[in-house]
Order: structure tokens, then sequence, then C-alpha cells
């Protein structure tokens, strides 16, 4: 059974191809080995000091030398949870906002938006707490952890590219996306000098990300270009080839015939859609460039 259960894991974070499941999947496991490791260093008494000391060096610090002394935490911070409806509510929005973001641009786009907002959150929280007076005695002893920033640049960059798209909202009916990204920004902005203003730099600063991201997108620049070119050049670095037997034969090859030329959607077709759904919405498309956007998303 326990097989079983790993093996049906296994299959929805690698061999799908969704990559929701995967960076859901990876918060998860994150969230439980941190929490089994707490458990464990109960049991024997020493969770005040080393569970504090390891966590720390997957936090992301305000201090500009601490940080000089573990970089990683740029990334490592935003798939850190530490508590349960911590990550909870963060899975919860990204896996609501995160499938609409994913029909429209794909999986490429949705992980870049994931990885820079949460990037951009740490610059944003790194910057604020080195600029303003008010934090300066606290600078040495604050982190940051979750993967707010990353979520709300997702929400944000949905609304932004949808904004009259509507979602149900318990207790609050049919919510445009626009609004709701709106109320999430203004909450942000009225505690950014509160008891976790650090937190809500980091949402503002992943919020911005995915507001300028998709201008940029529709306005025909692809800001996480580069970025997705070394995450395709590590993938293919890291990826293992099959090995597999030789095998000779002696057979008749037919000649080939003519190759069918790969039928993408260009850029400018893209960029158009999508001012189209900005001004007018996505109930404005015909059922054809409804396909076209569809299969665009999945090149």
């Amino acid at each position: 059974m326990a097989n079983s259960i790993f093996q049906d894991l296994k299959d929805q974070m690698l061999r799908t191809g969704n990559s929701l499941n995967r960076l859901i999947g990876i918060n998860a496991l994150v969230f439980v080995v941190i929490g089994l490791f707490s458990a464990l260093l109960r049991l024997f008494e020493l969770h005040s000091g080393w569970y504090t000391d390891i966590s720390r060096w997957l936090m992301v610090p305000a201090s500009l030398g601490n940080l000089l002394t573990r970089p990683w935490t740029l990334f490592t911070y935003m798939f850190l949870h530490t508590t349960f409806f911590h990550i909870l509510f963060n899975m919860l929005w990204l896996y609501w906002i995160g499938r609409i973001f994913q029909e429209y641009l794909g999986n490429k786009k949705l992980v870049s938006t994931y990885i820079l907002g949460g990037l951009a959150g740490a610059v944003v929280y790194i910057a604020a707490f080195n600029i303003f007076p008010l934090f300066r005695s606290s600078l040495h002893l604050s982190y940051a952890l979750g993967a707010s920033a990353s979520v709300l640049a997702v929400v944000v960059g949905t609304a932004t590219l949808l904004p009259n798209y509507t979602i149900r909202l318990f207790l609050f009916g049919d919510v445009a996306l626009k609004y709701l990204a709106l109320v999430m920004v203004v909450l942000d902005l009225l505690q950014v000098s509160g008891t976790n203003a650090g937190g809500h730099f980091a949402h503002l600063g992943g919020a911005a990300f995915g507001f300028i991201y998709i201008k940029q997108l529709q306005a025909g620049r692809d800001l996480a270009g580069s970025f997705n070119r070394i995450a395709d050049w590590l993938v293919t670095l890291f990826r293992r080839p099959r090995k597999g037997k030789l095998k000779v034969s002696h057979r008749s090859v037919p000649k080939p015939g003519p190759r069918p030329l790969v039928d993408r959607v260009p850029q400018a077709v893209v960029d158009a859609l999508l001012d189209k759904i900005a001004t007018q919405g996505y109930d404005s498309l015909s059922q054809e460039e409804k396909e076209i956007l569809l299969k665009a998303s999945k090149q």
C-alpha cells in the first residue's frame, strides 16, 4: 500500500507534466520533512536549538551580511512553511488561481512567475528592512519564509491578464479577479509597518512582478525568457540519457515523404488575443480564438 501511494505521488509530480502539481508537491514535501524533523528533535528535547538553526538556513535573511553566507535562501524560502495553516492557504490559492493561469499561459510561464515572483518578493523585503529606520533594530534578527510572494505573483498576474474573470468565493459570491487582487494588495499595504512587515513587503514585491510580467508579455516582451533558457539548460544537463540495447536489423526502409511543418502559433497572434482578453474579457473570444490560445499555451 505504501509503495502504491508513493508511486501515485511520483506519477502526479513527475510524469503528468503538470507544473502546478509539482510546485504544490515540493511545498508539501518540504513541509512534511521539516515537520517530521521537528517532531524527532522534540523527542530528544533538542527542538529549540537545532530546529531553529536549520530552518534559518532555508529562510531568507534581511541582513545583507547573513545573505552573503547563504544566497540559496533566495530560492529555498519560497518553499518553506512551518505552520499548517500557512501552507494550507498558500497552496489553496496557488491551486485555484494557478489552474486559470496555467490554462492560458501554460506550465513554463507558471513556474517562471512563481520563482521570479518569489525572488522579487525577497528583494523588496531585504531592501525595505535595509532602507527604513523602523526595522533597524530587528534587521539582523529578521527572516522571511513561505510561498506567499510567489502565490501573489500568480494571483496578480492572472488578474492582470484576465481582470474580468470571475471566481466564486464563500460568503462573497462571484468576484472578478481584478477586485480580488486589489483587495489583497491593499491589505498588504496597510500592514507594512505591523508585526509581519517583512512578509507584507515580500507579498508586494511578488504582486509587482506579476503585474509587470503580464504587462510586458502583452507588449511582446517575455521577462522570463532568460530564466526559462537557463532552466531548460539545467534540465538537459542533469537529465540522464536512457540506456538501451543495441539492435541491428536488416530491413528495407521506406522513402520518407515530405515532413510537415511545425505548426506553431506566432507570438504576434498570441499577443493580440491577450490584448483582446484584457480589454474585452475572455468571453469576447470566438471558439476558434480560444482554441488558438489553448494551442499556444502548450508550445
